[in-house]
């Protein structure tokens, strides 16, 4: 698409949402579509459910209590809460009152809250109950400013005038709305919003350093919520999931701002570990996942169908994701679908693949999609093989979320699609991926040398991510600029390529690539919780005894892992095989530091923390 197409669409949605605000958007959905369910908790019999229309009313409702406790606009409000109605109340009741929230991911220690709270200089904070509150008490000295925290649990309210329970605060917020000068203030407020004003704070996840505070704004999530709408599949109203954290860029979109617009209908699970539960309650339109989410739903399809005994089945099952697979590439950019693999692949699903989705609670999304790190192309093929198109995307929070995406009538599975309608993207002399459009960042907060690092003179902001576009524009993601490997042979390697290989194998729930200015490349790999017992119980391997420690050292365990580096080293070139590694006796988690809340790698921990053997792997 040529700069002069690009520019005019990006002017045309321009216009369509000039002036709007959250609280403008918001205020015309509960007008048009009041009565339609908004965001429900719980599921089965425990579920409870928020209309549009009751949403609107109760975030005034915070938005006043919000103001009578002593908010001014501006102030930032840090929030820290499970997926739940009352996350997005606060947020939205903060926003209505002028104020600016930062939801702050659950996992951050009490010295990490401190540099975040103080960096922002938050003036309050919304705690969900013990477990957030442990997390902030030894930190709640270092913040003077912030003046009280806010507790949902009443049972884990503490005693003191520096905190107040939620439903106290909005109790205050009712009796206020009630007095005509209160109410209007509040309207003044949220009419006094501009679109280039800032509607959430999101911290970067911190892999390189502290986390920065990037700026998002109004106009900035209306686009991205627009550019999405209009390329999705979606029906209308549709339902969702939400189960990624509101700290997260993506959910934040696709659970929060896109549902203003298109009045949807969202389930929170607040327990990741009981999504597949809620999935098959929900049955959702859409589902979204960064890599680690649909490579563990993988691993378990392949744990299941691995033992499965009726050998007719299984044959029967082999065939039908054959059938998937080779349909949906059918599909991809320039090919074309046969009638017979159509006719085909019409019988497969109807037999076998449509009851295997339904059993995820899969079987009626239309949207699946997956971002935050580049999906590996095998975990895109295997769900092509259950008729599912995983569509991969591109972006970062600088970038509101997607900037590139795959479509239902133009993707290509291996890729992170092609540019949004009105978005400008290049390749710099060195591969890095360049982007200009209206969901980029002004900057981040209070970091002029970083803004300047991040955006150049003529607006374009620097992803720090090395790509590759094809003939027909899709874009290939290689690696992050600065983690890319130079051996001491001077090769350049992208780790993050080697890593998926491994990872294709279910045992395997981490892995990291090392080798920077070292002779060969080495391995550190962890085992997969969930798929690791269940692998060695059906070979007969005691569980119990070790635990996960116990089956790292298992010689069955080393020699699957074995295999699966071979099987991994098989498919690359010689300077990037693994020539040794190393199997760890623990999983690697946000809690235990190796990966960010939004599960990728933090490098430069995995490095200090397994120094000794990662030397070790080198004889030293």
């Amino acid at each position: 698409m040529d700069q002069t197409e690009i520019r005019r669409r990006r002017a045309e949605l321009e216009r369509e949402l000039a002036g709007r605000t959250i609280v403008t958007e918001l205020a015309g959905t509960a007008e048009r579509h009041g009565g339609r369910p908004a965001y429900s908790d719980g599921v089965g019999g425990e579920r409870r459910t928020l209309t549009w229309g009751e949403l609107r009313r109760r975030a005034l409702e915070t938005a006043a209590g919000f103001a009578a406790i002593g908010l001014e606009p501006g102030e930032v409000v840090a929030l820290m809460m499970p997926n739940r109605s009352e996350h997005v109340l606060a947020d939205l009741g903060v926003v209505h009152a002028g104020g600016i929230p930062t939801t702050v991911y659950a996992t951050l220690a009490a010295e990490q809250i401190a540099f975040v709270a103080g960096d922002c200089e938050a003036r309050y904070a919304v705690l969900d109950g013990r477990d957030q509150l442990d997390r902030w008490l030894p930190a709640l000295d270092r913040l003077p400013g912030l003046r009280k925290v806010i507790v949902l649990d009443p049972g884990a309210r503490p005693d003191g005038d520096r905190f107040l329970g939620w439903d106290e605060l909005t109790a205050l917020g009712r009796e206020r709305l009630a007095d005509e000068a209160a109410a209007a203030e509040i309207d003044r407020r949220g009419r006094a919003l501009d679109p280039h004003d800032t509607v959430t704070l999101l911290y970067t996840s911190g892999t390189t350093g502290d986390p920065k505070g990037v700026r998002i704004t109004h106009s900035m999530v209306l686009h991205e919520a627009a550019l999405v709408q209009r390329t999705s599949v979606l029906p209308d109203h549709p339902e969702g999931v939400s189960y990624l954290p509101f700290a997260h860029i993506a959910d934040r979109v696709l659970s929060y701002y896109l549902p203003i617009r298109l009045a949807s209908h969202i389930h929170f699970c607040p327990d990741p570990a009981r999504l597949t539960a809620v999935l098959a309650e929900v049955r959702p339109h859409s589902f979204f996942g960064v890599p680690r989410v649909w490579e563990k739903i993988m691993a378990g399809i392949q744990a299941v169908l691995a033992g499965e005994q009726d050998q007719a089945r299984k044959a029967a099952v082999a065939q039908a994701l054959d059938t998937g697979r080779r349909y949906v590439a059918s599909q991809e950019y320039g090919n074309t679908t046969p009638p017979e693999l159509a006719a085909e692949f019409e019988k497969a699903d109807a037999a076998v693949l449509t009851p295997m989705r339904a059993l995820l609670g899969l079987d009626r999304v239309r949207q699946a999609s997956s971002a935050a790190a580049p999906l590996p192309e095998e975990v895109a093929r295997f769900f092509a093989g259950l008729g599912l198109k995983i569509f991969d995307a591109y972006g970062m929070t600088e970038t509101t979320g997607a900037i590139t995406a795959n479509l239902a009538d133009s993707f290509k599975l291996g890729t992170v699609g092609r540019p949004f309608p009105g978005v400008e993207l290049r390749l710099d002399d060195d591969g890095e991926i360049l982007v200009r459009g209206a969901t980029c960042t002004p900057g981040y907060l209070g970091r002029p040398e970083a803004t300047a690092a991040l955006i150049d003179a003529d607006g374009w902001v620097r992803t720090g991510d090395v790509g590759v576009l094809d003939a027909d524009g899709f874009l290939r993601v290689v690696d992050r600029k600065k983690e890319l490997i130079i051996t001491a042979g001077g090769e350049n390697i992208a780790p993050s390529l080697i890593e998926n290989h491994l990872k294709e194998h279910p045992l395997i729930g981490q892995a990291l690539a090392y080798g920077d200015r070292r002779p060969y490349v080495v391995a550190l790999i962890t085992l997969d919780g969930e798929v690791a017992p269940v692998w060695a119980a059906a070979r007969g391997i005691d569980v119990d005894e070790g635990g996960l420690a116990g089956l790292a050292g298992h010689p069955l365990v080393l020699e699957e892992v074995g295999k699966a580096v071979e099987d991994a080293n098989a498919r690359l070139a010689r300077v990037q095989q693994v020539k040794k590694w190393r199997l760890l006796p623990a999983e690697w988690t946000a809690e235990s530091e190796e990966l960010t809340p939004t599960l990728k790698l933090r490098r430069r921990i995995v490095h200090t923390k397994y120094n000794e053997a990662i030397d070790g792997l080198y004889g030293g």
